[in-house]
C-alpha cells in the first residue's frame, strides 16, 4: 500500500507558529526516511490554531531540506488566485525540485468570511468559475494546452522539464466530476466528510476522460489516524485532537491543540459528549494492527491507489511515532 502525509501544521498550546512550522519540516524529513510517497501541506487563513497560510513558501523550504519525497500543496485554494500566478509559483518549484512537485488544488475558502474578503474579491463568483480556472491553470503548466486561448502568447516561466502534477481535492460529487471531465487525479478528503465517499470516487472513475498526461483515473483517499503502541495510548493521545476541534467549533479563544492533561480536565456537556463520539467516527485510533486493518478496509472500499494520512497530536513526538509505527507495519522499504 502506498502511504502519504497530509500536514495542516497545527499549533499546540505550548508552541509558537515557528515551532509548528519547524515540526512540519521534521515531519517531511521523517516521511522521506520512512518511505512515505509524498508530503503535502495545507493552506489556511486566519485560523489561529494552524500555522501555514502559504504552502508555496513552506514547499520551497522543505524541498531544500529533503532529497526524494514528492512534496505538494493540499491544497492551493484556487478561487483566491489568478491561475497564471499559481502556475508561475509551481513551475518555479518544479524547476528547483525536478519530478517532485504536486499541485493540489481546492475550492474551499480556508478561513473565515472576513479573511476571505481580505484575501480576494468575489470569492463566490470565482468558485462558480472553478472549471474555467482549473482549465486555465492546466494550460499554463502545460498539462492540457488549449487552442485559441486568450493567453496563448503568455508563458508561466520558468518551464520545468517535468510539469508539476495537478490533483483536485474535494469532498463532493461536484469536485469528483470536475476532476473526471478534466482528466486529472482526484483526492477525496474522507477525514472531513460525512458524505458517501465510495460513491463519489466511483462516479469519478466512471466519468473519467483521459487527458494528454493522464490516461486513467487515479485516487488518493485522505484519512485521519492516530496510532500508538496500544489502543489505550492512542485513545489518550486522541483526546487532545478531539477537544481542540471541539473548542474551535465552539468559537473558543483557545484555538491551539491542548495537552492531554488539560484535555482530560475539560468538563463536557451531554451534547458535547455526543459530538465527541461523532467526531471519533472520522478518526482511525488504535495500535498498528488496528490501523492496518482499517486502512486495508478503506483501500478496498475505495479501490484507492494511495492512502494519505493526517495526524494531529499535542506532542510532535507522538505524531512522529504514529507515522513511524504505521510505516513499519505497512510500508515495504
Amino acid at each position: 500500500m502506498k502511504l502519504s502525509i497530509l500536514d495542516q501544521s497545527p499549533i499546540s498550546s505550548n508552541q509558537s507558529a515557528k515551532d509548528a512550522l519547524d515540526t512540519s519540516l521534521r515531519l517531511a524529513q521523517l516521511g522521506e526516511e520512512l518511505g512515505f510517497t509524498r508530503y503535502w501541506i495545507a493552506e489556511h487563513h486566519d485560523l489561529k490554531g494552524l500555522a501555514c497560510s502559504a504552502p508555496e513558501i513552506m514547499l520551497a523550504y522543505i524541498g531544500a531540506n529533503t532529497n526524494r519525497i514528492v512534496i505538494g500543496s493540499g491544497a492551493i485554494l484556487l478561487p483566491h488566485y489568478k491561475p497564471y500566478k499559481v502556475a508561475e509559483l509551481f513551475n518555479m518549484l518544479a524547476t528547483l525540485f525536478p519530478n517532485r512537485i504536486d499541485l493540489g488544488i481546492g475550492r474551499a475558502p480556508g478561513g473565515s468570511a472576513e479573511a476571505t474578503s481580505a484575501l480576494s474579491d468575489q470569492f463566490l463568483q470565482q468558485v462558480w468559475k472553478m472549471p474555467e480556472l482549473v482549465k486555465e491553470l492546466l494550460h499554463f503548466i502545460k498539462i492540457n494546452v488549449q487552442q485559441n486561448f486568450q493567453f496563448n502568447d503568455v508563458t508561466a516561466a520558468p518551464i520545468p522539464a517535468v510539469p508539476p502534477t495537478p490533483w483536485l481535492l474535494g469532498t463532493s460529487k461536484k469536485s469528483a466530476e470536475l476532476a473526471a471531465i478534466t482528466g486529472i487525479p482526484y483526492v477525496f478528503g474522507q477525514f472531513m466528510s460525512d458524505k458517501d465517499g465510495p460513491s463519489i470516487v466511483r462516479n469519478y472513475r466512471e466519468n473519467f476522460k483521459p487527458s494528454p498526461y493522464f490516461d486513467k483515473p487515479k485516487v488518493i483517499v485522505t484519512v485521519s489516524v492516530i496510532c500508538s503502541e496500544t489502543l489505550e495510548a492512542a485513545e489518550d493521545i486522541a483526546i487532545s485532537t478531539l477537544v481542540g476541534s471541539l473548542l474551535r467549533e465552539k468559537g473558543s479563544q483557545e484555538t491551539s491543540v491542548p495537552s492531554i492533561e488539560d484535555a482530560k480536565q475539560y468538563s463536557f456537556t451531554d451534547q458535547e459528549k455526543q459530538k465527541l463520539k461523532d467526531m471519533k467516527k472520522n478518526i482511525i485510533i488504535g495500535d498498528p494492527n488496528d490501523v492496518k486493518r482499517e486502512l486495508d478496509n478503506i483501500q478496498t472500499l475505495y479501490e484507492a491507489d494511495e492512502i494519505m494520512i493526517v495526524t494531529i497530536t499535542y506532542s510532535p513526538d507522538d505524531k512522529f511515532r504514529s507515522y513511524q509505527l504505521i510505516a513499519e507495519k505497512i510500508i515495504d522499504i
